[in-house]
């Protein structure tokens, strides 16, 4: 069984290969490619295969039910830190001085600049530099251990930490080949008059929106006007991306390499170059909600490109595709009336607290119900914020269909990759290796614990499936036991002291 086809409309956005890496020697073909897609604030409730009506995500949806998949796995509450978090195999609650959360989502976030000379980038880069967090000496980042077995690394798309970087520490952190955006502020927008292509800038002439074209949240009459005036966006970015990644996997057909492409997609503000005809004549949607729903249905049919082109190539036995996502859900589809932003109860007409009066799509308005049933949003450590899709294809070698309950996080990925490569890691991580897990269903630890940061505090969860919830508005916690509770309803903090202090211990510990 293969995935349906694409919709002809795309193949218009397929260019030659043009795209030339430094290639090690040919393969030793008992060692996989990886491809990793990683979307952008895609809520678990999006896809099909999680419980999503208004529209499918056939390419997602087939390599959920071809591959392995996790139903307990854990991003980050914000783009930024679930990024540094993949990318360097720490959690995003560690606290000195590197890995601070701080660091990755406050002081580096906005410094770039919407740039209509783009002379003036390198003194930018430069400014940016001089306060870069950094790994010890020694340490990996995540295409270094790539790179330490032979492999050529590409990333493609919203590059790096999803907020500021600059050209020096991309090809600082291992990559070969990197195409795309460098700082949030402009990847917020679709239609780019530059991105950057491996040191040089790539002038894109008919995209003239110095902002990129992005576009105004809440939907008014206004904002619709201003949203589909398409005059200076021309050239859609994760259009120029897929032809990249198709250019990169026909470059490096005959080399063992790993690709990483974090998409825009379906992050906001809505932009998309034309409503899907799936969702055209849904009535059960607003024309932005059909909007929305075009982005995540465009990211489903590159993906679902991506796999025909490993398959043209011969490529698709001998390659590891993962599909997740960095946070949980997060609403750009908001509209008076309807569901709101900041976000509200609309049966009582009062905001959120997430602790009171906890967001849930059925209270929210959110059609699509984004966090599949779960309990907040991003940048909330309640599972909606959170809980991510993870899933792995690896055609005629994993299993097909099979889902681990094992609590498994983003940084657990670096060291997974290092043991599948047998690439011992010189410094220690905060994540594990869950490979075997992964291969043949080995269960992790029972008292192993995932941690993640957020705008409330900290949560720690255990594979034994308890839920320590910090929320600092009150400066208490919450405690869940989420295999029979995973909508967080019901707080047993008075009837487990014994757990609560252990799994408080953990905090204590990660935070030293």
């Amino acid at each position: 069984m293969t995935p349906p086809s694409f919709n002809h409309r795309l193949a218009a956005f397929f260019i030659p290969p043009v795209i030339a890496c430094a290639c090690s020697e040919k393969p030793q073909h008992d060692r996989p490619n990886v491809v990793f897609i990683y979307a952008d604030d895609l809520g678990k409730g999006m896809i099909s295969a999680y419980g999503q009506t208004n529209f499918r995500t056939p390419n997602i949806d087939y390599l959920i039910s071809h591959g392995v998949s996790f139903s307990n796995a854990y991003g980050c509450m914000l783009s930024a830190p679930a990024r540094a978090s993949l990318l360097t195999g720490y959690s995003d609650f560690r606290n000195p001085s590197f890995n601070n959360n701080d660091k990755w989502h406050i002081s580096n976030g906005g410094a770039f600049l919407y740039a209509a000379d783009t002379a003036a980038i390198s003194a930018a880069e430069n400014k940016i530099d001089s306060a870069d967090v950094v790994l010890c000496d020694g340490d990996y980042y995540l295409p270094q251990v790539f790179n330490s077995a032979g492999y050529v690394t590409a990333q493609i798309g919203k590059l790096e930490y999803g907020f500021t970087a600059t050209r020096k520490q991309l090809a600082k952190h291992g990559w070969d080949y990197y195409y795309g955006y460098l700082d949030h502020v402009r990847c917020h927008g679709y239609y780019p008059p530059f991105l950057f292509d491996n040191g040089r800038i790539d002038t894109i002439l008919s995209n003239t929106r110095i902002d990129c074209g992005k576009s105004i949240e809440n939907e008014t009459d206004i904002t619709f006007t201003e949203r589909w005036n398409m005059d200076g966006k021309t050239t859609y970015s994760q259009n120029v991306f897929l032809q990249k990644i198709i250019s990169f996997l026909n470059d490096n057909k005959d080399t063992s390499f790993f690709l990483f492409h974090p998409t825009q997609l379906p992050h906001g503000p809505v932009s998309v170059p034309e409503v899907h005809p799936e969702v055209a004549d849904n009535d059960n949607l607003t024309h932005l909600e059909k909007e929305y729903a075009s982005m995540v249905l465009l990211l489903d049919e590159q993906i679902g490109l991506i796999l025909d082109e490993l398959r043209r190539l011969g490529l698709i036995d001998n390659t590891i595709v993962v599909f997740a996502a960095d946070n949980g859900h997060e609403i750009y589809y908001a509209q008076e009336g309807r569901c709101e932003k900041p976000y509200r109860n609309m049966t009582s007409g009062q905001l959120f607290d997430d602790f009171y009066d906890k967001y849930y799509s059925k209270f929210s308005g959110d059609v699509f119900d984004g966090n599949a049933g779960m309990a907040g949003l991003k940048r909330s450590n309640l599972e909606g914020g959170i809980h991510i899709p993870l899933v792995f294809y690896w055609n005629n070698f994993l299993p097909e269909g099979e889902v681990r309950s094992d609590v498994v996080s983003n940084y657990d990925f670096l060291p997974t990759m290092a043991d599948l490569l047998q690439v011992e890691l010189p410094v220690e991580k905060d994540g594990i290796s869950y490979y075997k897990n992964l291969v043949n269903g080995t269960s992790l630890p029972n008292d192993r614990v995932v941690i993640v940061d957020s705008y409330y505090g900290p949560a720690v969860i255990s594979n034994s499936g308890w839920k320590l919830r910090y929320y600092n508005r009150l400066d208490t916690y919450e405690l869940f036991y989420l295999r029979n509770d995973y909508k967080e309803e019901h707080n047993l903090i008075e009837d487990y002291p014994d757990i609560v202090d252990k799994l408080k211990k953990s905090l204590t510990f990660a935070a030293d």
